[in-house]
């Protein structure tokens, strides 16, 4: 005979009642339990705690309430193996109400709960989306030349007035009320004008100098100083050497010195070559995030309230946290955004609804292409969490299966790999609609060939909470 018997009834709207009928004999172990937990509770002459034996309590207490006990112990559980047995995705708390056996005999109970709803998806297997060219310029190269001749450059001294761009070597002194600050002041300092590095005030005054000027002025220092933050100091300040950067001419000599190459040509057609494999790179990531957007318009269905405030609230949980690591909040945020918090949470709530929406069609990929997670990617995912977590592998598994979302953690690399599919079939176009080639080279650096992470989902702080939450062994060290 099994020990529960069930059957699910749908009722519309994401919501199913679940019925669940346990033998007296089964339920007759919850009892027990009741009263060995009763008599933990109940203080009997001559017996020490949790010795007492059931007839006597029975005899004492009754057995209303030992069932009252397991009803309330037992029903969760009962409820949670009915849920498992009969493979329901749940979303929500259920609503429980005991039909029978509250009094004596078998326990019936119904539970009414909203389950994920599944989608039927319809026009995934082509997905168009458009990127802006990845082409690299002559202009883009050229200008990673130039930043490389700035590393090779020169000083010249130069007669010409000063301007952004140019050095300066000054004697500078600060002072507050007469007192010299000696943190602002250097001789034979070097400086670059259009760094800021002092005070604004100093690249204005120094812009059209030449050796042999002195400056007198007035700064503010900025946010950097710290604790002198918006402190007022009067500078003093003597030209002494003005210089110019000198750029080396683009040369095969200058190129052989400046990289591995021998030639211009070859270090430009080098610059290009890297430089396309991080557009592509680049415009792979963009393709993900284009194909989860794309994929979410055709989930076309009003969503479950509770699945979308689910997601706002993991979303508002990571900002906090990250917020809070920054010595900051989330009304600090609101305010620095220059938003209303009634804007803020609209637009919480917009892309909570899409990530939603993505996340149900990555569900529904899963389904119709028949995609599983297998032992060994689940092992390896579990890997990367304990050393994320800095755990065992072997504890991040006891604790995921202890808190229910071992399984959850294989959906997730299964709607991952829903993603790739996705990703892999999907048409991608410029901004005249010519189709993209995003393939990378075969020598490509192992670096560049990485994956780049799948889109969080719903599920995935629970899995690292559900490391960090669960409760320890007896024995076990806390960590």
């Amino acid at each position: 005979m099994p020990a529960l018997t069930t059957h699910v009834e749908q009722l519309g709207s994401n919501k199913v009642r679940l019925h669940v009928a346990v033998p007296a004999p089964e339920f007759e172990k919850a009892i027990d339990a009741a009263f060995r937990k009763l008599a933990r509770e109940v203080k009997i002459p001559g017996f020490r705690p949790g010795k007492a034996p059931r007839q006597l309590l029975e005899a004492r207490l009754g057995t209303d309430l030992a069932r009252e006990e397991a009803l309330r112990d037992a029903l969760p559980r009962y409820y949670a193996e009915a849920v498992e047995s009969e493979r329901l995705d749940t979303i929500a708390p259920p609503e429980i109400d005991i039909t029978a056996g509250e009094e004596s005999g078998d326990v019936e109970f119904d539970a009414v709960v909203e389950v994920r709803p599944i989608v039927e998806l319809a026009g995934y297997d082509e997905l168009r989306v458009e990127l802006a060219g990845i082409a690299v310029t002559d202009e883009v190269v050229d200008g990673q030349i130039d930043a490389l001749r700035e590393r090779f450059a020169d000083l010249e001294d130069s007669a010409a007035p000063l301007s952004s761009g140019d050095y300066a070597e000054i004697d500078i002194k600060g002072y507050v009320h007469d007192d010299v600050v000696d943190a602002l002041t250097a001789t034979d300092f070097l400086y670059e004008l259009g760094s800021e590095l002092v005070v604004p005030e100093l690249d204005t005054e120094l812009t059209g100098k030449r050796p042999g000027d002195i400056l007198k002025f007035t700064g503010v220092l900025p946010e950097r100083f710290g604790e002198r933050a918006d402190e007022e100091v009067a500078f003093q300040v003597l030209v002494k050497e003005a210089k110019r950067k000198v750029l080396p001419e683009v040369t095969d000599d200058w190129a052989s010195e400046a990289s591995e190459y021998d030639t211009v040509d070859e270090l430009r057609d080098d610059i290009r070559r890297r430089l396309e494999l991080v557009a592509k790179v680049q415009a792979q990531m963009a393709v993900r995030d284009k194909v989860l957007d794309t994929v979410a318009d055709l989930v076309d269905m009003e969503l479950p309230d509770v699945l979308v405030q689910q997601e706002m609230e993991r979303r508002l949980h990571d900002l906090a946290h990250r917020l809070e690591a920054q010595g900051a909040n989330l009304q600090q945020y609101i305010a620095a955004t220059g938003q209303d918090e009634q804007a803020f949470v609209a637009q919480v709530r917009s892309t909570a609804e899409r990530a939603v929406r993505a996340d149900l069609a990555l569900r529904a990929v899963v389904v119709q292409e028949g995609i599983t997670a297998t032992d060994e990617e689940l092992d390896e995912e579990i890997g990367r969490l304990a050393e994320r977590l800095e755990e065992k592998p072997a504890k991040v598994r006891r604790d995921l299966d202890r808190r229910g979302v071992l399984e959850a953690v294989r959906s997730d690399i299964a709607r991952g790999k829903a993603l790739r599919h996705l990703v892999d079939h999907a048409i991608v176009v410029d901004e005249e609609g010519n189709t993209l080639d995003l393939s990378l080279p075969e020598d490509a650096p192992a670096t560049a060939m990485e994956e780049a992470p799948v889109p969080s989902a719903p599920l995935d702080a629970t899995q690292e909470a559900a490391v960090q939450e669960a409760p320890r062994e007896e024995g076990e060290a806390v960590q």
